[in-house]
Order: structure tokens, then sequence, then C-alpha cells
């Protein structure tokens, strides 16, 4: 897979180490002529180019990219290389860096945003997490379909700890797509039972999101 990042920062330097371990192609681009720093990554690309120009995306020839990551420190950046990837090269996946949640509601299938990462809300969703049995915790969010990664934790009070997952009526436009038990990773069958304690991870159409917590969650007449 051939995957070209807008911005060779800490942060996009990172992602294309993890890309490139995992055998992809690499493409990293940046204006600075400070931030090529080939040396940090000998086995990627490197373009000294302004994403935001169409000539350097030429360049780059985006119109091969299976994904486009905008990693930039800028929020307009990011946004303008997304739509840029998006409309003018056809590119199948965008994923965008938000670096001010305030500006997360731009970041969606209309500026050509596939997947938003909010660092920041992604951070305090983690801590989140940790923390709260019962809550259903947003991890990441999905333009297409508003749909969104959810976690919720299995409280010992949930009137469906030890209901096998068939026998849920789960609401619609909601999938359970892994429990994690302990230290296992389970991809869930009908015949599995759901557990206190579990870690359920779903992808949720954020209108269901408030009904999925009810049904999960302790109820309020079973915890008095």
């Amino acid at each position: 897979m051939r995957v070209a990042i807008a911005g060779a920062g800490a942060v996009g330097r990172s992602i294309a180490g993890e890309l490139l371990e995992n055998g992809h192609e690499v493409l990293l681009i940046d204006k600075a002529p400070t931030a090529i720093s080939v040396e940090r990554v000998p086995q990627a690309e490197w373009l000294l180019a302004d994403a935001c120009e169409i000539t350097s995306l030429d360049e780059a020839a985006l119109q091969r990219c299976n994904v486009v990551i905008a990693a930039t420190g800028d929020d307009k950046v990011n946004l303008v290389v997304s739509l840029l990837a998006k409309t003018e090269y056809g590119v199948p996946r965008v994923v965008a860096r938000v670096n001010n949640p305030k500006n997360e509601w731009l970041f969606n299938e209309s500026w050509g945003v596939d997947v938003a990462v909010s660092t920041p809300r992604l951070m305090s969703a983690l801590v989140e997490e940790a923390v709260s049995v019962g809550d259903l915790v947003r991890l990441l969010r999905f333009s297409h379909g508003d749909a969104n990664l959810v976690e919720l934790t299995l409280p010992e009070e949930s009137a469906l700890a030890g209901t096998q997952v068939g026998d849920v009526e789960w609401p619609q436009d909601t999938s359970l797509v892994t429990i994690i038990r302990g230290t296992r990773v389970l991809t869930p069958s009908r015949e599995d039972s759901l557990e206190a304690g579990d870690e359920l991870l779903f992808v949720a159409a954020q209108a269901r999101e408030e009904q999925l917590e009810d049904l999960l969650s302790v109820r309020r007449e079973d915890a008095s």
C-alpha cells in the first residue's frame, strides 16, 4: 500500500515509521527544509514541497496513493490537503489530524476527510475509558455514515451480563466488533457470552449511542 503523509514533523515521522515496519510504501511531504530529515526515516521517500499546491501533489503522484494522511500542525493545511486528495486525485482513504478540538466539526466528508483523529480528544477519551465503567466513551469518529468507534466497560449490575451476543437485540446501525476480556481480544460470535468487566468496542451511528448506552449500562431500577 502506498501512503503519502503531509507533514514531516514528529507526528508524521512516527506514523511513517510504523507504516514502513508493516511493509507499506511511504512518501513524506513537507515545505520546510528543516523538516526534511531523511536520516530519521531513511526507508521513506521524501519530497520538499507545499502539499497545498496542485503542482506539488502532481509531483508526489498522489493519484497512485491508497491513503493520504494530513498530519501537519495546522488545521487549515490539513483540510486543504484532504480536500485536494479526495476531489482532485480520488484517493480512496484520507485521514486527517485535528490539532484544535474546536475545529473538529469541519473535518468531515465535505472536506474530503474519511477519518478525523483529534489527539486531545483521543487522549481525553483514553483517560475516560480507563476509569469509566458503564459509560459510553467515544474513541474515534468516522466521517462516512456519521459513525463512531465507541467503548463501554460492562458493569457487574448490567442486565446483559451472562447473555449471549446473539440473544441481544442491538440497536439499529450498531455493530459489536471486539470484546476485550483481560489480556484477550475476542472477535465476538453469536455464542459468546458477555461478562462483567468486558470492554466492548462498537462501531455505532451517533444517533444510536444513547440507546446503546442505555441497553448496556446499569438500569436505575436495578441499581436501587
